[in-house]
């Protein structure tokens, strides 16, 4: 079973300080919708307002389109998995993925049927008899998930899920709970600080910042044409160009920047000629070369700054000769290595870069 979202004006006070801020969002049944920000953005307090923990301040929380905004939390059947686990420490595997249906009252055939079902989803059915110290992070965050779902939940929530693990285990649970998600069909709603998290779990990925809603949709669309120069900085590294258009065309324009001139085509390109537009340029998007391309769009010369190795790639910081620095990105195993020191050719073609508002 799944059920549609949707948060109209979701608004949440203490005191002088609006932690959320006139949130709106409708998530589809069966979507895994991220809430991503920095600390403090407010994503947690929207999570726990969706989970009836805390009382909005104005706005309406609706489930399927039925009002459940001053619904109790346990009226609400949704199932939570916390930051923590929080598992019953003196109880074993199994009893504590028991716990909600005990609760509400199931029977004891039922119970046993439905932890068998939920340890199997999770593949814990051979630690049943377990207690949670003897578990490793990765699979007490399992039997919190199983627990969480054992009563068929309409929705998921999901707190900063993964942050306890570390990054090994962190990548092989944030699979899981994508092939999770796809078996069952439930909606999920996850809170994150960690862009990448959001970027490989998601459907549908919401950026917040002080408690507003920058921007929403699929992680590329966001990643590829961020509106905002701080959904571009939060979602990845980016460099940022600031010009004024010199000479604006059907799908785009050229702008001059710090003493040159470059060509932006594509994503925000209506721009009239002789305003100011601000640019945003990934690092994997630039090219680096020790002869001059072919191109002459795009092109600068540069001195290589400072590099590291991250086994897969090159991470190269240039100077450019017209003063600012540029980071890029190149792929370990098709280039050579750019000593500190290296004069480069650096270029990128003119949609490769997203114009973006300066907020």
């Amino acid at each position: 079973m799944s059920s549609s979202l949707e948060l109209k004006g979701l608004t949440k006070r203490y005191g002088a300080v609006t932690a959320v801020d006139d949130v709106s969002l409708a998530i589809e049944k069966g979507r895994f919708l991220t809430l991503l920000g920095p600390s403090g953005s407010g994503k947690t307090t929207v999570l726990m307002a969706i989970a009836g923990f805390v009382e909005p301040s104005a706005g309406r929380i609706f489930v399927d389109g039925r009002d459940v905004t001053q619904m109790a939390p346990e009226r609400r059947n949704f199932g939570m998995v916390f930051q923590g686990y929080a598992l019953f420490p003196h109880l074993t595997v199994g009893a504590n993925v028991a716990f909600p249906l005990k609760i509400r009252g199931r029977s004891a055939s039922d119970i046993q049927a439905l932890v068998a079902k939920a340890l199997e989803m999770v593949r814990l059915q051979h630690l049943a008899d377990r207690m949670p110290k003897q578990l490793s992070g990765g699979q007490q965050q399992r039997v919190a998930i199983a627990r969480a779902l054992v009563f068929e939940p309409d929705i998921l929530l999901l707190d900063e899920p993964l942050s306890a693990l570390d990054k090994k285990l962190r990548g092989e649970m944030q699979q899981e709970l994508k092939e999770l998600h796809a078996r069952l069909g439930t909606t999920f709603v996850c809170v994150t600080h960690d862009q990448d998290e959001a970027l490989s779990l998601a459907d549908d990925v919401a950026i917040l910042r002080d408690g507003k809603i920058q921007q929403i949709g699929s992680p590329t669309n966001l990643y590829e044409n961020p509106a905002t120069r701080f959904v571009a900085d939060f979602l990845g590294r980016s460099n940022f160009l600031a010009g004024r258009v010199i000479q604006s065309h059907p799908g785009g324009f050229a702008y001059a920047c710090a003493g040159g001139t470059f060509v932006h085509e594509g994503a925000g390109a209506a721009q009239a000629e002789g305003r100011e537009v601000h640019i945003s340029l990934r690092p994997e998007k630039l090219a680096i070369s020790f002869d001059d391309p072919a191109s002459g769009l795009n092109v600068l010369q540069a001195t290589v700054v400072d590099t590291s190795y991250t086994g897969s790639h090159h991470k190269l910081t240039v100077r450019s000769d017209l003063g600012f620095d540029l980071a890029a990105t190149v792929p370990a195993w098709q280039s050579q290595p750019a000593p500190v020191g290296q004069r480069v050719w650096v270029s990128w073609p003119a949609n490769a870069s997203v114009a973006v508002s300066n907020g």
